[in-house]
């Protein structure tokens, strides 16, 4: 049962094939016919954040190429281009329903750095306050790997606790999920509701991709879990159907609605830690270590057998059992050059040693989220609920 009563604050993920013909060039009709539903939902009370895509193939029209070009520079200097031309789109249609928007670009840093991640939560409540709908999207133009969030579904999915949203809609050119590929198996049936994501749920979304988009069913269900993760609902919908943002709100129940209150219900530190940080280095921990961790212990020097990877104390590393497999996260508070002389040793040697002595651990359990122990992305995660938020 689709909880919609409660439904203020939704994020909207626009996918490139809801933007795009099919020869990839920007489709003002299309955006024209969401802007307007964007513009019903807010006459119903609702604030709306826009994720849009689109901004290499608006390039792309701009130069008038064929094809897509295969080159990073080639796609960031098209993003430069198209992103200035997407917005003139936008900003030239939301004024016909006299609303007003605003362009934000982020990169995964944003999420990653405390300092920035708050700066970035004030910034979007401020637009939001000023009745201006923010329209975000990567900062394609100069991302490179180690910065880049990777996909629109990951980053609208990762927007969610920054403004506390209570839905993610993510706009597609599919109506769902399918029990199989629907293109391959003609008796596949559509999910209107998924009551909790498991492996059977993320088998579903094997194979399925979009020909303009970056990212397929799989990366939709990713999003899925880091919402549901943080207790809220997520949605897809095909954009290409008629009124299908309006409709997933009435009878007609639209889309596949990711129920969010059987989730993990991660506190703001440890979603931050599961889900939105990059790690820095590896600590390799002994079996002892291992359990005690499990036991919601902090991490001791005495416990740790290596360190892989150059850190700062402050940082976010991953804490490595003996079998290579990623059992927790944590916010460290020795750099990993001190963490190299002091590990196997216990805590009173660290004045000893380092001729300075500030914590007896190496990672304190109240900054430490617990894993599955799995090495895939699809980890089942448990977490030190401290009853702190950040």
């Amino acid at each position: 049962m689709r909880e919609i009563k409660n439904i203020k604050k939704v994020i909207i993920k626009i996918g490139s094939s809801s933007l795009c013909h099919a020869n990839g060039y920007i489709d003002q009709q299309k955006i024209l016919y969401l802007v307007m539903q964007i513009a019903q939902l807010i006459e119903q009370g609702m604030t709306v954040v826009v994720v849009s895509s689109g901004a290499i193939s608006a390039g792309m029209g701009a130069m008038k190429l064929e094809k897509k070009p295969e080159t990073l520079p080639q796609k960031q200097a098209l993003a430069a281009i198209g992103q200035a031309q997407l917005m003139q789109i936008y900003e030239e249609i939301f004024q016909l329903f006299h609303l007003k928007c605003a362009q934000v670009l982020v990169n995964h840093d944003d999420f990653d750095h405390r300092q920035r991640l708050l700066n970035l939560s004030h910034t979007m409540n401020a637009l939001i306050d000023y009745g201006v709908i923010p329209i975000v999207n990567e900062n394609d133009a100069l991302a490179v790997d180690e910065i880049k969030v990777g996909d629109n579904d990951t980053l609208s999915a990762l927007l969610v606790p920054v403004i506390d949203a209570d839905l993610l809609i993510l706009v597609s050119d599919i109506d769902g999920l399918y029990t199989d590929n629907p293109h391959h198996n003609p008796q596949a049936q559509l999910l209107k509701y998924v009551e909790q994501i498991d492996e059977e749920i993320e088998n579903m979304a094997s194979g399925s991709t979009s020909k303009l988009g970056t990212g397929g069913m799989a990366t939709k269900i990713k999003a899925a879990k880091i919402v549901n993760d943080y207790g809220k609902h997520m949605v897809i919908v095909n954009g290409q159907k008629k009124e299908s943002l309006l409709h997933i709100f009435d009878e007609c129940e639209e889309g596949t609605w990711f129920n969010g209150k059987t989730g993990k219900h991660l506190n703001a530190k440890a979603h931050w830690l599961t889900y939105r940080t990059q790690s820095k280095g590896e600590i390799i921990v002994d079996d002892g270590a291992c359990q005690a961790l499990r036991h919601h212990k902090s991490l001791l020097p005495s416990g740790i057998s290596d360190v892989h990877g150059q850190f700062l104390a402050g940082q976010v590393v991953d804490v490595m059992n003996q079998q290579g497999q990623r059992i927790a996260k944590g916010i460290v508070q020795y750099t990993s050059f001190e963490i190299a002389l002091i590990k196997g040793h216990h805590s009173q040697d660290i004045k000893n040693i380092l001729e300075s002595y500030d914590y007896d651990e190496v990672i304190h359990a109240d900054n430490m989220v617990i894993l599955g122990g799995e090495s895939h992305e699809w980890t089942t995660f448990q977490t030190i609920d401290t009853g702190k938020t950040s």
